[in-house]
């Protein structure tokens, strides 16, 4: 049972879920090297210019996002869960070292389990209020995360 996928509250939180043609090793592993997060992580015309990944409870989850006119922008947080192969837990209400953030705005999750036709995969964002997690769904969650997702296996397919 997945305990984050269990507490999904609908009026806080947003969730994607599709099934995708590659294996869930092969997600697993975009998700959890740089090099190959780097390739696929934001929506284009937008690059993810760098990626930090320390993939234990309390180490970082750093992003570094440029839009098409070049400005950047840091996206700091920390994992607070790895189960290997299955779940990536990580939020931006902590940083490295567990250390509170300043400017929280979500916890995510990402699930990936085997299914027939590849791979099932499930992104949640967890929100501290309503007026958040519509913010987000404003700024374009399902839009944006299928599409970072298509790319992921666009990525894979190409390697």
């Amino acid at each position: 049972m997945n305990l984050f996928d269990s507490t999904f509250d609908p009026a806080l939180d947003l969730k994607l879920e599709r099934v995708v043609p590659v294996s869930p090793d092969l997600v697993w592993k975009a998700w959890t090297d740089p090099e190959h997060m780097v390739h696929w992580f934001v929506p284009k015309p937008w690059k993810c210019v760098s990626v930090e990944l320390d993939l234990r409870p309390g180490g970082t989850f750093h992003s570094v996002m440029q839009s098409p006119e070049g400005e950047t922008f840091e996206n700091p947080g920390c994992y607070l869960l790895i189960e290997e192969g299955k779940q990536l837990v990580f939020t931006d209400a902590l940083l490295p070292g567990f250390r509170p953030s300043s400017e929280p705005f979500m916890t995510a999750s990402v699930s990936v389990d085997a299914h027939p036709d590849g791979t099932k995969y499930t992104a949640i964002a967890k929100h501290t209020s309503e007026a958040k997690r519509q913010e987000h769904e404003e700024m374009g969650f399902h839009d944006g995360w299928s599409t970072v997702l298509d790319q992921l296996v666009e990525y894979i397919q190409s390697l």
